[in-house]
């Protein structure tokens, strides 16, 4: 017989912090977690504010104050993170463990390098915890339903973008040949830089042709951009009905499996009996749903 050793008061405390910050499913453990993306949210403003120029010069002094408490409030979370778990180890070489340690170290490293202050936005990064307190794992199937939508499409992908790099080679010869380097194409490279430019619809504006041929072939470009943009949208979006409607079916024919083996036979005991039947097929007693 194995009898558990008392617990000491160094433990009893260990585990009613690992409750308060490690916990989501109890009240304390929920207000820690909005307190802590609270600290987190106002402490990533106040680098951002320390790094206008106007606002640093009139309230440097307490923006550096707000910083170091908000450093060392992490600093004692960080601690305490360490100290309540069973392997601190483990937590300390996690990615959580990580961003924690990253998020607190450019403050201290401000003593010996100069605007290591700024880094401290690194923290931002802290509020990927929001996932942890609102439950947002749940969103992580769509996440891979998504994957496997990428994955079953990056053939189609790939050869799409092949004759989309043709076509921009070929168009971008096209206007170093017609327009020359006095509108600016100096080269054919500078022509496929205008290409690619021109068919993801960004326009700089830094090169444009000027003869009626090359006005022509741009307008071309500018409406086969619109296509290209759709079209690995549509091929991916496919995929991904796909994939969703895959895992639906599935599904739908597990939980049919197992509403079959729940309908039991009062008399006979007979299992998988169809959904909808009324009546024992083994015996036809009446089944009891």
């Amino acid at each position: 017989m194995i009898i558990d050793e008392p617990k000491t008061k160094i433990d009893t405390i260990r585990q009613k912090i690992y409750i308060v910050i490690y916990g989501t499913n109890t009240r304390a453990g929920k207000l820690f977690d909005i307190f802590l993306l609270i600290f987190i949210l106002l402490s990533v403003l106040a680098v951002m504010l320390e790094s206008v120029k106007q606002i640093d010069a009139k309230y440097h002094q307490p923006l550096m104050v707000a910083e170091w408490i908000f450093t060392s409030l992490f600093t004692i979370e960080y601690i305490l993170r360490i100290f309540s778990t069973k392997k601190p180890w483990k937590y300390i070489f996690s990615f959580y463990g990580i961003i924690d340690l990253l998020a607190i170290l450019p403050m201290y490293l401000s003593f010996f390098i100069s605007g290591s202050n700024l880094l401290t936005s690194i923290r931002a990064l802290r509020l990927l915890r929001l996932f942890r307190v609102l439950k947002l794992a749940q969103f992580v199937g769509e996440a891979t339903n998504l994957k496997a939508a990428l994955k079953a499409s990056r053939a189609k992908i790939i050869v799409f973008l092949f004759a989309v790099l043709i076509i921009a080679m070929v168009v971008g010869t096209l206007m170093y040949l017609i327009e020359g380097p006095e509108a600016g194409y100096t080269s054919i490279p500078r022509g496929i830089y205008w290409t690619v430019v021109t068919l993801t619809t960004v326009g700089f504006g830094d090169i444009y042709p000027v003869t009626a041929i090359g006005q022509f072939l741009a307008m071309f470009v500018m409406i086969t951009g619109y296509g290209i943009i759709a079209v690995p949208t549509g091929i991916v979006s496919a995929e991904f009905a796909k994939q969703k409607s895959k895992k639906k079916s599935t599904k739908e024919l597990n939980h049919e499996k197992l509403s079959k083996k729940d309908i039991v036979c009062p008399v006979c005991n007979t299992q998988n009996h169809k959904k909808a039947a009324g009546f024992c097929y083994n015996c036809g007693a009446k089944i009891r749903i």
